[in-house]
């Protein structure tokens, strides 16, 4: 239509975690706007349980979402999602951005075990992952990305993975793919033609005196400590399903 302007959409989602003193954890802040919805689910033990449900498709290009998670000392936490994220254009165009942050104190446990993100043809998204994590934290953080839906072409995708954690930096990579990416992101150094790409951040204090011992889990998938009390599982596969396979099966070398 002449004369308007379409933007797009700005949404904030927040979750605070605490302990309630009667060894369970309680949700004293659970908030969210369209299309971010957190939803507090049947908890287990001492640990609460969130999921997030898009309330609406997106992000879509022009978006801005935000994400933000405190787990406070003694809380544990588990964050889900009902179903994977679809990045698609939108009529705002432009870069969509998704950030998500995530504040795990001293003491304090999250799963932070969302469903893939799917890269839709068309689709130009900036995801970035920031972590505070102190220094007797304990964090299980799952990341999955999908290029293309089955048969299309992907879009454009960028996402950038920040750790810290007892105070010092110990990840902070960035990965662009998709059409429009700078070139090799295809090659053998970094997706070698696969069309699904996952990392695993574990951290636990125990790491810090003991850190895993660096190998790889098969032709598509390597586990390597970080720099920290932290250890790093990267991988690729074909689709989301063996994806999903590969790092599942990390999970259970490293909890």
């Amino acid at each position: 239509m002449d004369g308007v302007t379409v933007t797009g959409v700005r949404a904030h989602a927040r979750i605070v975690a605490r302990a309630d003193g009667r060894g369970g954890t309680a949700l004293p802040v659970l908030d969210g706007e369209v299309p971010l919805a957190p939803r507090r689910t049947r908890s287990s033990g001492s640990e609460a349980k969130v999921v997030l449900v898009g309330a609406m498709s997106g992000p879509l290009g022009g978006d801005r979402l935000t994400v933000d998670v405190r787990v406070e000392e003694g809380a544990r936490l588990h964050v889900g999602s009902a179903a994977a994220t679809i990045a698609l254009p939108g009529q705002a165009g432009g870069e969509a951005r998704y950030d998500v942050r995530l504040d795990v104190a001293d003491g304090a446990e999250l799963h932070w075990l969302p469903e893939q993100l799917i890269s839709a043809e068309g689709s130009d998204l900036y995801v970035t992952t920031r972590v505070e994590a102190g220094a007797g934290a304990r964090l299980v953080l799952r990341e999955e990305q999908v290029l293309g839906r089955v048969g299309e072409r992907p879009g454009r995708l960028t996402s950038r993975l920040t750790v810290r954690a007892a105070g010092r930096t110990v990840l902070d990579q960035e990965l662009a793919c998709g059409l429009g990416a700078p070139g090799g992101w295809d090659g053998p150094a970094v997706l070698a033609g696969y069309r699904a790409v996952g990392q695993l951040v574990v951290v636990r204090p125990e790491f810090g005196e003991r850190p895993v011992e660096a190998r790889a889990l098969g032709e598509c998938a390597a586990l390597v400590p970080l720099a920290g009390p932290a250890a790093l599982v990267s991988a690729v596969a074909p689709d989301a399903l063996r994806l999903r396979r590969l790092l599942d099966e990390a999970l259970t070398r490293l909890v």
